[in-house]
């Protein structure tokens, strides 16, 4: 999952985004509204956390702009202001859900994860193949019945490569997916990565590198 924080109070829109990475999603954060809309134009989102009180330009017009151009990636609204008027007006702007601060964290990646889910085709809660099993719900592993722990890039590689089912996943999809702009080199990290969960993951290798096309999953022995 990757989500845009657009939030122009540093110290939220930072624990906002340290909050989410630790729970394993890629967080981008723009401060203003036209920061928002320049990074919709060039990334693709599950979901938009916009505050609506923002400068250059204000939520609303963003919010307004994103649903008209129909690019996809739900809108969480944020406000201190949480009248039902309020409420009703920022959900006819185009947002899909809203949530009023002060907010509890939790239910704040609730309601991401929830939306998240109607973005995306519905997905099964456990990934099974070539005897791995990785359960999404509560971010554990096991090949042949053997735990494997992983860190959250990881274990999100190899969720990426477990839905593929066999099929080639690109490192440009792969590092869409599994991290946010922070990284220097997405693809070196990438390689870093594929390697270590390789290793974790034991013999035979089940990670094929396509050259020129990228990665996938073996899924039958006779391809070890």
């Amino acid at each position: 999952m990757r989500v845009l924080v657009v939030e122009d109070e540093d110290e939220l829109a930072g624990a906002i985004a340290r909050g989410l990475r630790r729970r394993a999603i890629a967080v981008d954060v723009a401060y203003d509204g036209a920061e928002a809309l320049e990074r919709l134009c060039h990334t693709g989102y599950d979901v938009v956390v916009l505050d609506r009180d923002l400068p250059e330009l204000h939520g609303d017009e963003v919010c307004r702009r994103l649903a008209a151009s129909g690019a996809g990636g739900r809108v969480l609204m944020l406000t201190a202001a949480g009248r039902v008027g309020d409420r009703v007006e920022g959900l006819s702007l185009g947002a899909d859900d809203y949530l009023t601060k002060p907010f509890a964290f939790s239910e704040l990646v609730a309601r991401i994860r929830t939306l998240a889910r109607r973005t995306a085709p519905r997905r099964p809660a456990v990934l099974e193949q070539a005897g791995v099993r990785l359960d999404l719900a509560v971010r554990g592993v096991h090949r042949d019945g053997r735990p494997v722990a992983l860190t959250r890039k990881e274990f999100a590689v190899l969720a990426e490569l477990l839905r593929a089912g066999g099929e080639a996943v690109t490192p440009r999809q792969l590092v869409a997916r599994a991290w946010d702009e922070n990284i220097e080199s997405g693809t070196g990290a990438l390689r870093v990565t594929i390697t270590t969960l390789r290793r974790k993951l034991g013999e035979p290798d089940l990670i094929e590198t396509l050259p020129g096309r990228g990665y996938r999953l073996s899924s039958a022995p006779e391809e070890w």
